[in-house]
């Protein structure tokens, strides 16, 4: 049976310059869904890429009514640990209702979020074609570039004695394969909550 486990974790408060700040989460992906290019992955994203991507799905699915994000309220303090462990929350239960729908499922700007760093401009531009790398380069790039999982190793493994398995390459203009960098994501699935 197919699952999507899907956990966001680990706000952590970034600096954009000396005046401005935002958190970003770690959302987390572990499935064996054929809907996913990659098994398992993870990358950070902050709250207004959120919305970006709730815009974007709402108007390429104009029938479904999108679950809603947690309310963006001019009281919100970073520095309190229970407004932000809401937020997650809220964060979390948005993208596990998504997930659940076929539909949104088959929007690659969804699958781009969830396993790509892309910026909301990039992915607009690889998704309407006008990048020289796929949907699918992207998400291999991405991959490639950080961490790998105890998983997809052990399956790297036994694809490399099968004569046709898929190769990555870095000529996906992405940059170059370095199985060295890592992205600070945590393997493990299990869930933070306080």
């Amino acid at each position: 049976q197919e699952f999507v486990t899907v956990l966001v974790r680990d706000p952590r408060i970034q600096k954009e310059d000396s005046w401005h700040s935002y958190i970003d989460y770690e959302i987390f992906i572990h499935t064996n869904s054929i809907c996913f290019t990659r098994k398992t992955s993870c990358v950070r994203r902050r709250y207004r890429e959120f919305v970006w991507l709730r815009q974007r799905l709402q108007s390429n699915a104009v029938l479904i009514q999108l679950p809603e994000l947690p309310s963006k309220t001019p009281f919100f303090n970073m520095n309190n640990p229970h407004h932000v462990d809401h937020r997650r929350q809220g964060l979390q239960e948005f993208l596990e209702k998504i997930l659940q729908d076929a539909l949104l499922l088959s929007d690659s700007r969804l699958h781009l979020f969830l396993q790509t760093q892309l910026s909301p401009e990039d992915m607009e531009a690889c998704v309407s074609g006008q990048t020289k790398y796929s949907v699918a380069d992207a998400i291999h790039s991405f991959a490639s570039l950080n961490r790998r999982f105890p998983i997809e190793d052990e399956e790297r493994k036994k694809g490399k004695n099968d004569a046709d398995s898929d190769s990555e390459s870095s000529s996906s203009g992405l940059g170059p394969s370095d199985d060295s960098i890592s992205c600070g994501c945590k393997a493990s699935p299990a869930s933070e909550e306080s």
